[in-house]
């Protein structure tokens, strides 16, 4: 077991995802805690070049196949196993992203290795790992000590600053065999882009977004009023677009688009990790959720603990 810290990297069509530079910033802190090395684990086809952007880390161990261009969790799965069993690590991170929820069960059992998943904090003490996980959407935080030879933390996404990791550099980069594919039961098709919307949330300076405390469709109007009031445009959290009440388009977050206005109305949106790191980065959050401990209000500027079905038309009314 050595003191290496390796972060898995996220990319997808050439692009890394901001989870993987979050890693980076607060596995590089890790790594100076422990006295260990930063090191990325890239896997796909062609993807050497991408390194360099990877600065924070020491080094870069790259796996490459034809196989592995697209993530196809099984082909995946079994790279990070062989590089992880090669090298013992002390801690493997993974965003809990759609990517990670696939990679870190899977790491942590062929290697009977403990998983923390959820996790919202982390840092070293002595030879140890601790981490605050985030538990029931954001209402219960959980603090664990992680003692082992080899450890894997699942990290919700915005919860460290990108910038952190968003380091160019010359990390050394060494080569991976990958492994025998042949007998792999999943293989990847297709990738399905989203139809283009009538409007493109990401470009607006104002959002009225709205969670589901709106009650029902009929209520979106509201919403719809309140924007047309101050220019802006109309978003949602993501069981807003599950219920079909509004499209793939118009959803914040990360399963939806990341989206940076100057003002973000968070109307009834209780505020969960994968929400907010859509919106964090917005200039000026207003939150109304009529329940006073929801997570949102521990990212708004200003918040209101009410009904949004009385706020919205009060606002709108004053506007």
């Amino acid at each position: 077991m050595s003191n290496q810290i390796f972060v898995i990297a996220e990319h997808i069509q050439g692009k890394f995802d901001d989870i993987t530079f979050e890693l980076l910033g607060k596995g590089k802190e890790i790594a100076s805690q422990l006295g260990g090395e930063l090191v990325v684990v890239l896997a796909g086809h062609n993807v050497k070049a991408l390194a360099s952007q990877l600065g924070a880390a020491s080094k870069v161990i790259c796996v490459e196949s034809p196989q592995l261009e697209n993530f196809s969790p099984e082909a995946y799965v079994k790279t990070v196993n062989a590089v992880v069993a090669a090298n013992k690590p002390k801690l493997v991170m993974t965003g809990y992203t759609s990517i990670g929820m696939e990679l870190s069960p899977g790491i942590s059992v062929a290697n009977n290795m403990p998983l923390l998943s959820f996790v919202s904090e982390l840092s070293a003490n002595g030879g140890s790992i601790i981490a605050v996980s985030q538990l029931y959407g954001g209402k219960m935080n959980v603090e664990s000590q992680l003692d082992g030879d080899t450890l894997v933390v699942s990290v919700l996404g915005g919860m460290f600053k990108a910038d952190a990791g968003k380091v160019d550099g010359s990390p050394t980069v060494e080569d991976f065999a990958a492994p025998d594919f042949s007998n792999l039961s999943v293989t990847f098709k297709k990738l399905i882009q989203p139809e283009g919307g009538d409007v493109d949330i990401t470009t607006q300076d104002i959002l009225v977004s709205v969670g589901r405390g709106i009650q029902s469709d009929e209520n979106i109007p509201l919403a719809n009023d309140l924007a047309a009031k101050l220019g802006g445009a109309v978003s949602c959290s993501r069981p807003l677009v599950d219920s079909k009440w509004m499209p793939k388009t118009r959803q914040v977050g990360k399963s939806g688009l990341k989206v940076k206005p100057k003002l973000y109305l968070a109307l009834g949106i209780s505020g969960a990790p994968e929400h907010i790191e859509g919106m964090k980065d917005a200039g000026l959050i207003i939150a109304v959720n009529s329940d006073p401990k929801a997570p949102i209000f521990d990212y708004a500027h200003y918040g209101v603990v009410g009904d949004v079905l009385d706020i919205i038309p009060a606002l709108t009314s004053k506007l």
